[in-house]
């Protein structure tokens, strides 16, 4: 009987994979497309959820079976993000597009990340203490025990790390290594492996013009190839944003969410907000925040539910060229750096929040001026550090917590609600790193303003 049930779940399933299908024969547009696939998720999701409610084994195994769907649409975008990365910030160089002020971009988009990073700080503070928020008012079972314990080997890892090794941790050592993503910087270093490369390139064509050329034409059809994969992948996403979705609602633990809604609540509320200083700041900058909303949807959609800051790069990438008019170099400074630089939901709301809820345990009053203000600048300067250790909320929280000398096993508390807080700060995250490439086009004149303001919202990755 249960094996009939699976069948019948797997056939609803790639039925409404079939109609998704049809949309896109159609050529409904892509943005409309994510929509509804993200809409039809949820539906699918809390319908499984309460018809198998009491057979959670069964709801399991019918979910196994759409991770083929939805794990191998993320799978197949991680594939792409190192192969991307690196021939696109190659191109840059030999197409003379950024090998000119190179460096003044990449440290400007790094301001933007971490400057963002300390205001989601203030903002974090400012939910906890709002809806005050306290480590004290969370039960903490099994689950939250286990977690701690395995924060706390994560801390016994990197506890001796200083930051000039956390720096040197960014430069290949083997960028063979590096391309296999095998380090937890990986990305970050095969941007500083292509940027090399680039300038080796530009004194080559300085010296012997002929070899110059040869090699910016080789590099020049490998990125045909690649962004040519890049489109093929990206035709999935309504597929993969359905399967993920589905599974995310189905999965979830409502009786934790009810437990925990206050610091859901809060949580999404800063996030909000947060989302909210990004459109003021393009709206300062003169770019109209609505364009960048209704364009930017799509990738922050499977941003939030992928929760994959690094599966949405190709995506992400992708808007910033051909829907918000930045530069192809800028684009992928900006998508590269924000996947462990700067993350503004994960390295920058949730270790403020976290601190502020954990620091009465230790008779520390977190409304103290000297207190706030040191978290903000501690927060601001980890979130760079947590490059040199890789990117995550997790990272972010051990590194906060333990400058502040503040108990690292309680960053565990949320643990039955953390994924449903992670969707959300995934998508800021995102939006953070599309944010600080408009503002580092429009400060450097690089930004195509007639591509941002063009009315086609999307891209239909048709053909």
């Amino acid at each position: 009987m249960n094996t009939l049930l699976v069948i019948l779940n797997i056939i609803l399933f790639l039925l409404i994979i079939s109609g998704l299908y049809l949309m896109q024969k159609k050529h409904i547009s892509f943005s409309k497309r994510v929509f509804t696939a993200l809409g039809i998720g949820i539906v699918f999701g809390f319908a499984l959820q309460f018809a198998y409610a009491s057979n959670h084994n069964l709801l399991l195994t019918s979910i196994d079976w759409f991770n083929i769907v939805g794990s191998g649409y993320v799978k197949l975008l991680q594939m792409i993000v190192i192969p991307l990365v690196f021939i696109s910030i190659l191109i840059t160089f030999t197409k003379l597009k950024l090998s000119n002020n190179t460096g003044k971009i990449a440290a400007l988009i790094i301001s933007i990340l971490v400057g963002t990073t300390a205001i989601a700080a203030s903002i974090g503070i400012a939910a906890a203490l709002g809806f005050d928020l306290k480590a004290v008012q969370i039960e903490q079972g099994n689950a939250e025990i286990s977690r701690a314990k395995a924060i706390e080997e994560k801390f016994n890892e990197i506890k001796d790390q200083t930051y000039p090794q956390k720096i040197l941790e960014l430069i290949p050592e083997n960028p063979f290594l590096d391309f296999t993503g095998a380090r937890p910087t990986s990305t970050i270093a095969v941007v500083i492996f292509a940027t090399i490369i680039g300038i080796a390139y530009l004194g080559v064509k300085r010296k012997n013009p002929e070899q110059a050329d040869l090699f910016a034409k080789i590099v020049e059809s490998f990125y045909a190839v690649v962004m040519r994969m890049v489109t093929l992948i990206l035709r999935l996403t309504p597929y993969g944003v359905f399967a993920i979705m589905t599974k995310a609602v189905a999965t979830t633990d409502i009786d934790s969410v009810l437990k925990l809604g206050k610091f859901v609540i809060a949580s999404y509320v800063a996030l909000l907000v947060m989302f909210i200083i990004h459109l003021i700041l393009l709206a300062i900058s003169g770019l109209n925040p609505l364009t960048y909303v209704k364009k930017a949807m799509p990738a922050l959609s499977f941003a939030f539910t992928s929760r994959s800051s690094a599966g949405t790069l190709p995506l992400n990438i992708q808007t910033q060229t051909q829907q918000l008019g930045v530069s192809e170099g800028i684009a992928n400074l900006a998508g590269s750096f924000g996947l462990s630089i700067g993350q503004n939901g994960c390295a920058g709301i949730y270790p403020a929040m976290l601190a502020v809820m954990i620091a009465p345990t230790v008779g520390i009053d977190p409304l103290n001026p000297t207190f706030i203000l040191t978290l903000i600048v501690t927060v601001a300067i980890s979130s760079f550090g947590v490059a040199g250790v890789g990117g995550g909320a997790t990272f972010a929280a051990i590194l906060v917590l333990s400058t502040m000398n503040l108990p690292i096993g309680l960053a565990g508390l949320l643990i039955s609600v953390e994924p449903l807080i992670d969707m959300g700060r995934t998508a800021v995250n995102v939006s953070g790193s599309m944010t600080a490439g408009l503002l580092t086009s429009r400060i450097t004149n690089e930004l195509d303003v007639d591509v941002y303001h063009n009315s086609k919202p999307d891209v239909s990755y048709q053909s």
